[in-house]
C-alpha cells in the first residue's frame, strides 16, 4: 500500500510504502511547538519505503537535544517530513497529513512529562519507544 501526506494547499506531498515502523504522539515541547497542539503525531517510515517527493520543499535545521531537519511545503509552510538524528535511517512524517488512506490507531505516546493534564489515551498504548 502507497500513502500520501498532503500539505495544507495541496501543492507539496510526500508518499511512502506499507505500514509504519513507529506511530504515536509526543508530547515534547518541540513536537507541541511544530504542530501548535497539545502534541505531534508522529509515524517514521524506513527511508527505503519513501516512494516519491512531490512539489517544492524547503528545508530547515532544528539543533539542540535531537537535531534535525525538517521540510515543509515552500508554498503553505506546512511541516511534511523531517529526518532526525536519533533515528538516521528513518523519515518522521507528520500523522496528521494523511488523510485518504488514513493512518492506524497510534500504538506508543512519549515524552509522557510534557503531557499536558487534560489529554487522556487509551490505555493499552505503549509509554515507551522501543525500536
Amino acid at each position: 500500500m502507497v500513502r500520501k501526506a498532503v500539505c495544507c494547499c495541496g501543492q507539496c506531498a510526500i508518499e511512502v510504502a506499507g505500514e509504519p515502523s513507529i506511530n504515536g504522539v509526543c508530547h515534547c515541547g518541540d513536537c507541541k511547538r511544530r504542530t501548535g497542539s497539545a502534541f505531534g503525531w508522529n509515524v517514521y517510515f524506513a527511508d527505503a519505503e519513501v516512494v516519491s517527493i512531490i512539489g517544492e520543499v524547503r528545508d530547515y535545521r532544528l539543533e539542540g537535544h535531537n537535531p534535525q531537519t525538517r521540510s515543509s511545503c515552500a508554498t503553505c509552510g506546512s511541516t511534511l517530513f523531517w529526518k532526525s538524528a536519533w533515528l538516521p535511517d528513518h523519515t518522521g512524517l507528520a500523522g496528521g497529513r494523511f488523510a485518504e488512506p488514513g493512518l492506524p490507531e497510534p500504538t506508543v505516546t512519549v515524552s509522557n512529562h510534557g503531557r499536558e493534564p487534560w489529554v487522556e489515551l487509551p490505555g493499552n498504548w505503549a509509554t515507551e519507544l522501543k525500536l
